[in-house]
């Protein structure tokens, strides 16, 4: 059995469980599966693949628009399911996937498409009210019907997706070659048998499609063109589209997110841009799980972790499409480690509610660690002067071991255990005292570095850890900067100058219990959660040739380095 086969029957059994476990039982059986025929507007035939309860209809209905073929046996299992729970489920296939006619292409024609679905779903006798469902690109399906949606359209359950593509394809710069040039590999529209790893490390990666993929692609050539996010690429066309979706929406919304899936921060955004009054009656749901709602702690098993897709959304859709009650808004967040999960009704909880909220700084100093964890500390007033310097190597970065950022290098997905403090070379590890007082970080963190490199151009990375007393330690948010775009405004740099950078981190709600230690490791590349800088200046994507850089790390009074942490209450070290 291959490791995919393995993956998926672990996954179906996941998933049979979560019905089995869930508070909503069968109460009847299901028909046989039937296909039927949906004809688009250009006369494209797409197949419909439609479950129903063995009982009199119309029946609620549960729409699903998939890609992705392999799936087939996962949406089999969901449409038996729901059948034996009293639902319809009309799986679609994506144009030019599996059964439907037409080509594919990635993402255009899911807005024409999913319209002409919904259109031919209101002419059906047995559809009484829909709601649309869907994970990852499904849940992109899910948003581009959601400001057109049609009379018997109820709510949407949209889970793992966001509405801004540029969030989701960089950060400052560095692409998400583990997420995208992956995706693209696996959904070029022909078989690539080429090197995943190798590929994202080709250059130039403009040409990466015909040198090692067997032919063009001229929307993964798009996506790698244009990494400023002012760029009139992102806010125009298909992404333009998406991004205006959100304010325009009139349906309840449902939007599950993991501290661990790489569609975080744009799906955070989505929901903020939601239209106010459709926000009134939507619910957002962010758990401790990757992008497949898995577990992913290493070598963790909190009890309350609750890390499943299917329970939450049969409550959303017994309540808006059998009892037909309209939602009141609810925002439910789990907080990494104090496995506790919290109520609100906003996101992000407003920090000035809390007495003693603010933030923390832990400022990065040379040679102020006393201890054995390492020669580097985290302190809480800015050090005396000083700087440590790394040579970073484009061809030899740092190999990613746990992320948030990732998708296809499964096996690094989440907070993983790390090597020791300064394990290379090219990683300067900052390591705090003990914490006297548990410490709650809720919202966005962020790494003040001031820095400087002989390049025109290059990377900094940041990686945060909690570190248990007896040494373990697991990441728990990275990310990543390049002097052009920290500040796209002052994109030129003269080599040697020194400089202050933001490394920006996704948003968080996480419990550093007293007695741990915060860590924090400095470098110049995390590959593949992101592209690999060569320290040259101009278009990533166009670039043949990499230098090795000379970096700088600077500390002091002057130059204060440090983590920032937002907490959540009056907490202190």
């Amino acid at each position: 059995m291959s490791d995919a086969d393995e993956f998926m029957n672990n996954y179906l059994a996941n998933i049979r469980r979560q019905y089995e476990q869930s508070a909503y039982a069968p109460v009847c059986e299901a028909n046989p599966k039937r296909t039927e025929t949906v004809v688009c507007r250009d006369g494209v035939e797409l197949t419909a693949d439609i479950y129903t309860p063995a009982m009199p209809g119309p029946y609620p209905t549960i729409v699903v628009r998939c890609p992705y073929p392999q799936q087939v046996p996962l949406w089999e299992l969901h449409g038996e399911e729901l059948a034996r729970r009293g639902y319809a489920m009309v799986c679609e296939w994506c144009r030019g996937t599996h059964t439907s006619g037409g080509e594919w292409e990635p993402n255009v024609n899911e807005r024409d498409d999913g319209a002409d679905l919904l259109a031919w779903l209101e002419e059906r006798d047995w559809v009484d009210v829909v709601g649309l469902w869907g994970t990852s690109y499904l849940s992109l399906a899910c948003w581009v019907m959601a400001d057109i949606t049609t009379p018997k359209v109820a709510s949407i359950c949209a889970n793992h997706y966001g509405t801004d593509r540029f969030a989701s394809a960089y950060q400052k710069g560095a692409f998400r070659c583990d997420v995208l040039t992956a995706w693209a590999m696996q959904n070029a529209g022909h078989p690539v048998e080429a090197d995943y790893l190798q590929s994202a490390l080709h250059r130039p990666q403009l040409s990466v499609d015909e040198d090692m993929w067997g032919g063009r692609l001229d929307w993964y050539r798009d996506w790698i063109s244009h990494p400023r996010g002012d760029d009139p690429y992102w806010d125009e066309g298909f992404w333009g589209l998406l991004k205006s979706i959100p304010a325009k929406v009139t349906v309840p919304m449902f939007i599950q997110e993991g501290w661990f899936d790489h569609h975080l921060g744009s799906a955070l955004t989505g929901y903020q841009s939601l239209n106010p009054q459709a926000k009134e009656h939507s619910w957002l749901r962010i758990g401790c799980w990757n992008h497949y709602f898995l577990n992913p702690l290493e070598g963790l098993e909190p009890s309350g972790l609750d890390a499943t897709e299917v329970p939450a959304a049969l409550e959303w859709f017994d309540l808006t499409l059998k009892r037909r009650q309209t939602p009141r808004r609810k925002v439910e967040y789990y907080e990494i480690g104090d496995d506790s999960w919290h109520t609100t009704d906003h996101w992000p909880p407003d920090a000035g509610d809390a007495a003693g909220s603010g933030e923390i700084r832990l400022y990065l100093a040379a040679g102020q660690n006393e201890d054995a964890c390492g020669e580097n500390g985290l302190a809480l007033a800015p050090p005396a002067e000083g700087a440590l310097e790394y040579d970073y190597d484009p061809n030899d970065p740092v190999p990613t071991r746990g992320g948030e950022a990732l998708l296809t290098t499964m096996g690094e997905i989440g907070a993983r255990i790390q090597p020791r403090p300064g394990y290379r070379d090219d990683v300067l590890s900052f390591v705090s005292q003990p914490l006297d007082e548990d410490l709650h970080i809720q919202g966005t963190i962020r790494v003040e570095l001031y820095v400087s490199s002989s390049a025109a151009d290059t990377a900094f990375t940041a990686k945060l850890m909690c570190v248990d007393p007896d040494g373990t330690a697991r990441n728990y948010r990275s990310s990543i900067t390049t002097l052009a775009l920290d500040d796209p405004d002052t994109p030129d740099y003269m080599p040697g100058g020194v400089r202050r950078v933001s490394v920006d981190m996704w948003d968080i709600c996480w419990k550093v219990p007293a007695g741990s230690r915060i860590r924090c490791d400095i470098s110049s590349s995390d590959f593949p959660q992101y592209s690999v800088h060569t320290n040259t200046a101009g278009l990533w994507s166009a670039q043949s040739e990499a230098v090795t850089a000379r970096q700088t790390i600077h500390m002091g009074a002057t130059t204060p380095s440090a983590v920032v942490l937002p907490i959540a209450t009056a907490d202190r070290m």
